[in-house]
């Protein structure tokens, strides 16, 4: 595959993790990964000097910020050999998960949205392994036109 369809495949599973999370993200007992994401992305800018006060623009840019590094991210599953897509994304989502409950707090973010209930932490990697599972899909179906 090249790099435009590995690319293509990480997309839509950057997607369909963020349509997964956006669509249930309000519901009690559910992961809040957009909340988190605001955090880094809020700590990051005042590193640099600026803030963003605005929470529509901090909601977008994090969304922006999700897709393309999530998407960069799961293009790697795409880049495997066939025969080593579907236990590379398994992997690369668990890892992905397990990342985002146990590294908020080294980073000195607040670990709460994804981390409250061993429910929510289990939502949250299971996020991650769905969109790299969907990735794998994408991949698969892409490497057989």
């Amino acid at each position: 595959m090249g790099k435009i369809s590995n690319l293509a495949a990480g997309l839509a599973g950057a997607v369909a993790l963020n349509v997964l999370h956006e669509t249930i993200k309000n519901k009690r007992s559910t992961p809040r990964i957009d909340q988190l994401g605001e955090q880094a992305l809020q700590k990051t800018v005042r590193y640099f000097g600026g803030n963003i006060t605005d929470s529509d623009q901090l909601y977008a840019a994090t969304l922006a910020g999700d897709l393309v590094s999530n998407t960069i991210y799961y293009s790697w599953i795409a880049s495997s050999k066939t025969s080593f897509i579907w236990p590379k994304a398994l992997a690369m989502g668990l890892l992905a998960g397990l990342g985002a409950i146990k590294l908020p707090e080294p980073l000195g973010l607040n670990p709460k949205p994804v981390t409250k209930t061993e429910r929510v932490k289990a939502m949250t990697i299971g996020y991650y392994v769905f969109g790299a599972l969907v990735t794998a899909m994408v991949a698969t179906a892409l490497r057989k036109k």
